[in-house]
């Protein structure tokens, strides 16, 4: 027998300054059976970072084609694709030519090593960002990881902060590579 998603819920509060971007969310997320908390806390963030009207999770790990988190037009363009973790050249240089921007998540360790690997084969997409959550913000996110969650977002002058009622993690991302 298949082994079903579990539904978390989060009330996501974003007051996003420098985007000028202010906004509640209630959010339903569907956690694949192999996903960890690590991992879905940095879809929330993701969402979080970029919300804007048209972002949704997608059917993630449930689907291969697809990201973790994007934004499509009315007429079914992929605007913002958003991946998380590692994923390999093939796949983000696919994502580069379906989207008008794509953003790799990369969080926990590894992240170096997995970039020096492929960083010189992606220099040439000018659509292309890529983010390193460090390991212990990955981790502090996912200590924040609850069936019901109330989570607010904060950024303001390039800093991030997560916070709940009663914790709050501040967040800071290395830009691995930038648009050009």
């Amino acid at each position: 027998m298949a082994l079903k998603a579990t539904i978390y819920k989060a009330d996501l509060q974003i007051a996003d300054m420098d985007r000028h971007v202010y906004a509640d969310h209630a959010l339903t997320i569907a956690r694949h059976p192999s996903e960890t908390d690590e991992r879905m806390m940095a879809r929330v963030l993701a969402y979080a970072l970029y919300a804007q009207d048209g972002i949704a999770f997608t059917k993630g790990l449930f689907d291969v084609d697809e990201p973790e988190v994007w934004v499509k037009s009315l007429s079914g363009e992929i605007l913002l694709w958003i991946d998380l973790g590692q994923p390999d050249e093939t796949r983000i240089r696919r994502a580069c030519s379906r989207a008008e921007q794509v953003v790799v998540l990369c969080y926990g360790s590894g992240c170096e090593v997995w970039w020096k690997q492929i960083a010189g084969k992606l220099t040439r997409f000018s659509n292309l960002s890529v983010l390193q959550l460090p390991a212990e913000t990955s981790q502090a996110l996912a200590a924040l990881a609850e069936r019901g969650m109330r989570l607010q977002c904060m950024v303001q002058d390039g800093e991030i902060w997560i916070n709940t009622d009663t914790q709050s993690v501040p967040v800071t991302l290395a830009a691995l590579q930038s648009p050009a």
